[in-house]
């Protein structure tokens, strides 16, 4: 288990270092010139030389590969440079941005965990009754409803009904744990509602295969309760494939939430990715791009660990 975990570890250089190959080379095709865009957002006229000094100062007038080179050996000094556009350090700018960002990513997929694990079970449990019909019917709307509509009819419902606006100013939860959660609580909902739908259906479908199985048969016939048939036969052997799928949906949750971001007023991951994006700001998208990366392999990562621990039978060599 070892030898995996450390050859795992090693393959995450080559596969980010392709990652940043790919994202460095396609941004130089993509068009636009930051340059011009900045100067372009103050009304001025901008002289040829003043432009030229603005690239050489960013250091854009050398070759690619020089510059691909000197971001390379940047990263390995964990040093991602500085924004083209604030002039701030990467770091910073996304370090108050990644709180909020893993926050609601975790309350989002622990509000999903909690709705979607019983409800498939059940279902698979009581098929074919009206419970079933119920719990398919809920994950179907939820799969049917975008999570930032329904952000937008929470907001607005108490904005009607009740008079109050969640707070605007993110505030971190060892502050003020009130504050931080009337912010987060209703995003977290919003998107864990939606995200829930596809771990039910996979939850389900699962349990569904499983209760068929010779052993489950076996443990019935053995006189075991029902609960413990269900949670620790069934259950633990058909969480493989749901965990995996709430893995990556964690993963895409860490920058993925750019629309509910904008609905809720947080200023996350999202956010600064498309902001970043519409003023050619390279560093950045490419720090985030590679961020984002890391975040999926490493996740990935710890499934395979989780799913080994779960079962057995799950070797790796």
């Amino acid at each position: 288990m070892r030898q995996y975990i450390l050859k795992r570890l090693l393959l995450m250089i080559p596969t980010l270092f392709g990652v940043a190959v790919l994202i460095f080379f396609l941004l130089r095709v993509v068009p636009g010139d930051i340059v011009e865009l900045k100067y372009a957002g103050t009304g001025s006229y901008a002289p040829k030389e003043a432009l030229a000094r603005e690239r050489a100062q960013l250091g854009l007038d050398k070759p690619i590969w020089q510059q691909f080179v000197s971001w390379i050996w940047g990263i390995v000094r964990l040093d991602f440079g500085t924004s083209m556009w604030t002039g701030q350090p990467i770091t910073h700018e996304i370090a108050i941005r990644l709180e909020l960002s893993i926050e609601l990513a975790l309350m989002a997929t622990f509000a999903a965990v909690l709705i979607s694990i019983p409800l498939g079970a059940l279902a698979a449990v009581k098929q074919d009754t009206w419970i079933d019909y119920f719990v398919r019917i809920f994950s179907i709307a939820g799969l049917s409803i975008p999570s930032f509509w329904l952000g937008i009819v929470i907001i607005l419902t108490f904005i009607i009904y009740f008079r109050w606006l969640p707070p605007l100013t993110f505030t971190p939860f060892w502050v003020d744990p009130k504050a931080n959660l009337s912010q987060l609580i209703w995003p977290a909902l919003a998107v864990g509602y939606r995200y829930s739908a596809v771990a039910t259906r996979m939850t389900r479908s699962a349990m569904l295969e499983v209760l068929r199985e010779d052993y489950v048969r076996t443990a019935r016939a053995k006189g075991l309760w029902e609960r413990a048939v269900v949670i620790r036969h069934a259950l633990k052997n058909a969480l493989l494939p749901v965990i995996t799928v709430i893995g990556l949906e964690f993963a895409f949750l860490v920058g993925g939430l750019v629309v509910t971001e904008q609905v809720f007023n947080l200023n996350g991951i999202g956010k600064l990715f498309v902001e970043a994006i519409s003023q050619r700001d390279y560093t950045m998208v490419q720090s985030l791009v590679l961020l984002t990366s890391f975040v999926f392999i490493f996740v990935n990562f710890l499934v395979d660990l989780i799913n080994a621990y779960l079962d057995p039978r799950i070797r790796y060599r």
